[in-house]
């Protein structure tokens, strides 16, 4: 790779799907979870975040696109953008912040209806009525996580009766079915098979033409093979963040080099 490594200044402000922490620090009551971190995650892009758990890498994620509004007690210091712009700006409508940052759980929760219809939700919110439409997003949102022709002659059959990596698959064309600038994923492929596994990592890396990605993983030779940057967090601080390539091969930073290596974590 020859790309600059990424600063925190690094990113044009202008640019579609650039995400932006700013001294970013968050609290769970008294409890302080991220630690003035800052960090510009280029757009277009698969970003890997690692570290031991506890450390604060969901926390960073599920703040990206204010999930952690729903925790009683918590507050942030500092800032997080979207494309130049706020996530916590009073006007900005979260509802439409979570349109344009979609969630991929850990474990995958498809809602219990056909195939269709969970897709089709996202859009049946936000207004869309015709069949012919839901139809053609229904069908390009399968086809963009790689599930369209294992489950095109099944689409009214029950979401719940896939594998499951075909339902984590689902559950990212729900997601995008609403047209996402950026796609978060927590530990999407820690329950799942190898084979499910792979097919994930090369969703994403078709996906990453289009979009955005944030991705917390465990799997440090997932980090290596799926993604372009890589940050490393311990004890709620950002210790390194990188080219992936670089930051596994010649880390900057000690604690970096001897959690790659095992020596802790």
């Amino acid at each position: 790779m020859t790309a600059v490594a990424p600063t925190p200044t690094s990113v044009p402000v202008d640019a579609i799907g650039s995400i932006e922490a700013r001294d970013f620090s968050f609290w769970y009551g008294k409890k302080q979870a991220l630690k003035n971190i800052s960090m510009a995650v280029p757009p277009r892009s698969v970003t890997a975040l690692i570290g031991p758990s506890g450390c604060g890498k969901s926390t960073f994620l599920r703040s990206i696109n204010r999930l952690n509004d729903l925790i009683p007690g918590v507050r942030h210091e500092g800032d997080l953008c979207l494309d130049g712009n706020s996530v916590f700006d009073p006007s900005l409508d979260v509802v439409a912040l979570r349109q344009r940052v979609g969630m991929v759980f850990q474990r995958w929760n498809p809602f219990p209806k056909s195939i269709y219809e969970n897709v089709a939700y996202g859009p049946r919110i936000n207004g869309v009525r015709a069949g012919s439409s839901l139809d053609e997003i229904v069908e390009r949102s399968l086809r963009r996580a790689a599930i369209w022709e294992e489950v095109k002659d099944r689409l009214r059959a029950s979401a719940l009766g896939l594998s499951g990596g075909q339902q984590q698959r689902v559950c990212i064309a729900r997601a995008l079915a609403n047209q996402p600038e950026v796609l978060l994923l927590d530990e999407p492929a820690s329950a799942l098979d190898p084979s499910s596994t792979q097919r994930i990592e090369e969703l994403l890396y078709e996906l990453k033409r289009e979009l955005t990605i944030v991705i917390v993983t465990h799997n440090l030779q997932q980090a290596a093979r799926a993604s372009d940057y890589t940050a490393f967090f311990f004890t709620g601080e950002l210790v390194e963040f990188g080219q992936t390539e670089q930051l596994f091969t010649s880390p900057r930073e000690e604690r970096t080099d001897a959690y790659i290596t095992g020596r802790f974590g």
